[in-house]
């Protein structure tokens, strides 16, 4: 495979055009690299890292559903293995087996030997998209998926048609949805509730803290967040300004990369991180806030992803350093608050976005923020370790998968008897708002932080 390497510190956005960006180095298969080419493969090291003991079984959203070997993370690692030594091809069995991993890195968090199955998948998704042919169908709606989601002006008119489609959306629609494809349902299904107008709102360039000044920070604000979930950058902003925090979001950034990082497009990834990189360093800002956890673990990644560009490499350790979820910068201003609360009083339910609380190992700040607010009653939920069947773009890809995972996890939030639900990733919000069927409103964290502190009970919670 021919490649010619990117020249000058801009990144190379022919992927914006449709076009395939070239990797930036040879790859070449076989050899000391098994069925895997020589462009970072699993590292031999981090393979022998597990010894295959098991803990990580219970905690697996797959092997909980079917019991199976290889759709555990020991087997997964065990098929690395094979692969590392040129036993088995990366087409067929080994791909069924990577594709169904959600990535949600529970068995990270479980693992007593420190297994970072986390780097290992990351190392391996890209070799199948180099080189395992996908079906045309499979192909086609991958690139439907990355041809739309990470852009903001694609998402704000496909918005507006989303909102039509919900207004006079006829029952009898139901029928010829389930004759549809299971990935084609699964999108329809999905789809969030539209309002135009927040789809086409910006977030000021600038907002100027309330009171004495800690510092500046920057706000990611994200492509399917900021159009369909814009409510919480703006209770973001709010809560930062009251906390005393100029805030900053740079109206030229764009997508952070985290979808095709996680689906294994890593040149896509890359391209897209020098470019954010490049858009905050402009911003000269102390801090990088982000309120979608599969955005915050992937830029916390930046470091590693461009450790092998010499022009990249210090900029994105530089960067990624400053990268702090929304509940990590609010958690450190209790000790000296700024911003009163005002009670709330309901139960609420916390639900631990994977690519947060196992990819990032936040779990004690956002439940301290919710316990900073009056008259909030936390309720811990069951099988909390166990995703919720999200996982980026998985609940489209492997929807029956998904399905199983967002009812179970639905009952166990309905078990709970909590007033409110509230989770740090739209995709977890749109995956269990789906399977709770508007039986429990939801709110991002930020958005009930918001609220207290302006006095107000959140307009979902009635």
């Amino acid at each position: 495979m021919t490649t010619h390497p990117t020249t000058g510190p801009s990144p190379d956005f022919s992927s914006e055009r449709g076009e395939k960006p070239a990797p930036e180095r040879a790859d070449v298969l076989g050899g000391d690299f098994g069925s895997f080419d020589s462009h970072r493969p699993p590292a031999q090291e981090l393979l022998d890292d597990c010894v295959h003991c098991g803990f990580c079984l219970p905690t697996c959203p797959t092997y909980a559903l079917w019991g199976e070997e290889m759709d555990s993370p020991r087997g997964r690692i065990y098929l690395m293995e094979m692969a590392e030594k040129g036993e088995i091809p990366l087409e067929g069995a080994f791909t069924t087996h990577i594709d169904r991993c959600l990535g949600c890195m529970a068995c990270v968090t479980a693992c007593p030997s420190g297994v970072q199955y986390d780097r290992l998948l990351e190392a391996t998704r890209p070799q199948i998209e180099r080189h395992v042919p996908r079906s045309r169908a499979d192909r086609l709606f991958r690139e439907a998926i990355f041809a739309l989601f990470p852009y903001k002006r694609r998402l704000r008119a496909a918005s507006i048609g989303g909102a039509l489609y919900q207004k006079l959306r006829p029952k009898s629609m139901d029928k010829i949805v389930a004759k549809l494809p299971n990935r084609l349902a699964a999108m329809e299904s999905l789809l969030p509730p539209v309002r135009v107008r927040d789809a086409f709102a910006r977030i000021p360039a600038r907002t100027p803290a309330v009171g004495p000044r800690r510092g500046r920070v920057g706000l990611l604000t994200g492509c399917v967040q900021d159009v369909f979930f814009h409510p919480v950058n703006e209770a973001t902003v709010r809560v930062l300004a009251a906390e005393g925090w100029d805030v900053i979001a740079p109206r030229e950034q764009t997508c952070c990369g985290a979808l095709g990082l996680h689906a294994g497009r890593e040149q896509e990834a890359i391209e897209r991180a020098k470019k954010l990189i490049a858009t905050f360093e402009r911003a000269r800002v102390d801090t990088i806030a982000t309120n979608v956890a599969g955005c915050g673990s992937s830029m916390k990644e930046y470091g590693e992803l461009l450790a092998d560009d010499p022009e990249w490499a210090e900029r994105a350790r530089a960067f990624a350093a400053k990268v702090r979820d929304i509940s990590e910068v609010v958690d450190e201003t209790l000790a000296d608050p700024r911003a009163r609360r005002h009670p709330i009083e309901a139960k609420v339910v916390y639900h631990d976005a994977c690519h947060l609380g196992h990819a990032q190992k936040i779990r004690s700040e956002p439940r301290r923020v919710l316990r900073s607010i009056p008259g909030v009653e936390l309720t811990e939920l069951p099988e909390a370790e166990i995703c919720c069947g999200s996982a980026g773009i998985y609940n489209m890809l492997q929807p029956q998968a998904a399905g199983d995972l967002g009812r179970r996890k639905a009952d166990n939030i309905r078990g709970t008897g909590a007033d409110v639900l509230v989770t740090a990733n739209p995709g977890c919000l749109l995956q269990i708002r789906k399977y709770l069927e508007g039986e429990l409103p939801m709110l991002h964290p930020i958005q009930l932080v918001d609220a207290s502190i302006r006095g107000v009970r959140p307009p979902e919670m009635g």
